[in-house]
């Protein structure tokens, strides 16, 4: 697309691979919800999702207490969970059913009668193709829709008729998408299924391959039925078998040389996966090499967003073609990504491709080159017998709008990566400050700094009171001699803590201003027995006096006792 280029109007910027999330609330704090679901409507979507086989844990229904408070927080929480396991479900969480229950304002639209109309269209100019019936959700895409078809003069003979609308990576001009479209049944290679019939409008695209009984590499593996919806053949397989070891290299091999053949042609496609490869006896054929044109997204790509040297349609090409070994060896695809152990394989060759394609460190510092792989033993001793010769020319302008529409996608990619980048650091420091370690740990720190303030208060007050009596018994007292001594200022502390049985002196100045008295007192003696010096000028002898005389009624005999103690 040209610079400043506006999209074209049939375009869909949505991406229908973005995970969704879903938690469920009461109804009183639906502030941030923008739909609004009963258990009724759970109990639809769990009849509808019966057909993929899986035991979904949908809480059970209740009619009586279906109020009570402790029984809504309750199920509550059976919803928050069923809704978890639905999307932990790589399969279940792309389906149309669950995209229309959680955000039915954008997918409201019904694609089969948009389809159909598109189809029947194309049908006015095209009169010698009939429709037999509509192949129903046999494929994962809610944009894409498959017809069954024949040649009014060949009845016997069945055709694939699959219309797509156009999505968020369709990068090329409508004059350019549309020319390369139409070069795709010109495209010849032995590991390439043969494209009939192709065409496109401003919105969308029609293509037409020849029907094969056999099915897809996935229905191999899977042993299903190629007619049967995507959710019954795939979500819940009856036998987990993985396939032999010599198919396992064969298969790969032909897989790998195809797309260095598109590489080299400076063909994007990045849209591999089991579904996607059709079984011809014995060869494995490329399908859906329009995807990449239509600017769909990849079956894969919630997987390949979370690392950010995913970052080019080649390394996105090699990481795909590691889930397809997975399955392919295994029987099913792995249960999450990166793979942290492998389990036992057929060969330890196996087990080093996936490693470079599947591992925590391989997903960490980036995929090895499709060339790599053809040079790693599993596959450098496959020989691949054909007669086809590969043929696809593409003229040298297409190249170049090929190339540009190349680097947007991998453009978006990685701006959707720094996105999941950021979003991944800001919920885990929002979950960190979260949790219960993080609260005591903050307690804890609180505390100690309370009481560090505290100690220091606490230290700073004793110093500011002796310098205000400082200050304030020199600005009271009254002029002494220079001879007389000046009493030091611990005897009066040590005074304040004595028993009423020691003898003390008091110097009490002649003032009589209570305030002038109490900060100019000072304790001449403390110590029990010593005699008594002379009273300083201005002061006065007072005996000490003892209970009785500061309590009369006190007792006399307790007094007596207290003496003699």
């Amino acid at each position: 697309m040209a610079f400043m280029e506006k999209p074209p109007a049939g375009k869909v910027l949505l991406d229908d691979t973005v995970p969704l999330t879903a938690a469920v609330e009461a109804s009183q704090s639906l502030q941030s919800h923008t739909i609004v679901r009963r258990y009724s409507d759970f109990d639809l979507l769990n009849s509808s999702l019966q057909i993929a086989g899986l035991n979904l844990p949908l809480p059970p229904k209740k009619l009586i207490g279906n109020m009570d408070r402790e029984f809504i927080a309750e199920r509550q929480r059976g919803l928050q969970n069923y809704l978890n396991v639905i999307m932990a479900n790589h399969v279940l969480s792309n389906c149309e059913l669950l995209k229309k229950f959680l955000d039915p304002n954008n997918y409201s639209a019904n694609y089969t009668e948009i389809a159909l109309q598109q189809v029947s269209m194309f049908f006015r100019s095209e009169p010698k193709w009939e429709v037999v019936e509509p192949l129903k959700d046999i494929g994962w895409r809610i944009r894409k829709k498959y017809f069954l078809m024949k040649i009014k003069n060949q009845p016997k003979e069945r055709l694939v008729l699959s219309w797509a609308d156009l999505g968020p990576d369709k990068y090329l001009s409508d004059k350019d998408f549309q020319c390369v479209i139409k070069l795709l049944p010109s495209c010849v290679h032995p590991y390439i299924y043969r494209v009939t019939f192709a065409t496109a409008s401003e919105s969308s695209a029609l293509l037409i391959r020849t029907f094969n009984e056999k099915g897809t590499l996935k229905d191999l593996i899977y042993k299903a039925k190629p007619k049967d919806p995507f959710l019954k053949k795939y979500c819940n397989p009856k036998k987990i078998q993985g396939l032999e070891l010599q198919q396992i290299k064969t298969y790969g091999r032909q897989i790998l040389e195809v797309l260095k053949f598109l590489h080299d042609k400076g063909f994007p496609y990045g849209h591999l996966h089991a579904a996607n490869v059709m079984m011809d006896g014995n060869t494995c054929r490329l399908l859906d090499l329009e995807n990449s044109l239509l600017g769909l997204p990849s079956f894969y790509r919630p997987y390949f967003t979370q690392f950010r040297k995913i970052n080019t349609l080649e390394s996105v090409d090699v990481h795909c073609f590691g889930h397809l070994l997975y399955e392919m060896t295994y029987g099913r695809p792995p249960d999450s990504v990166p793979v942290d152990s492998f389990p036992p394989a057929p060969s330890m060759a196996v087990v080093a491709v996936l490693e470079s394609t599947l591992s925590c460190e391989a997903c960490k510092n980036g995929m090895p080159t499709v060339s790599r792989l053809l040079q790693m033993p599993l596959f450098s001793d496959v020989l691949l017998t054909t007669s086809e010769k590969p043929q696809f020319k593409i003229p040298t302008k297409l190249k170049e709008a090929l190339r540009v529409a190349k680097e947007c996608i991998e453009k978006r990619l990685v701006e959707e990566q720094k996105q999941i980048h950021q979003h991944r650091r800001l919920t885990r420091a929002q979950s960190h400050h979260g949790s219960e370690e993080e609260r005591k740990r903050r307690k804890i720190l609180a505390r100690k700094k309370s009481k560090r303030s505290a100690v220091e208060n606490s230290e700073e007050q004793p110093a500011k009171l002796s310098s205000n009596n400082s200050a304030g018994s020199g600005a009271s007292s009254p002029l002494t001699s220079p001879s007389s001594p000046t009493p030091p200022s611990t005897a009066g502390q040590r005074a304040l803590t004595s028993g009423l049985l020691r003898r003390a002196i008091f110097c009490i100045p002649s003032t009589s201003s209570s305030s002038s008295s109490a900060s100019t007192s000072r304790a001449l003696d403390l110590r029990h027995g010593d005699a008594c010096p002379a009273p300083a000028p201005g002061c006065e002898r007072r005996e000490p006096r003892g209970l009785a005389q500061l309590h009369p009624e006190f007792p006399k005999g307790n007094f007596e006792e207290s003496r003699n103690l």
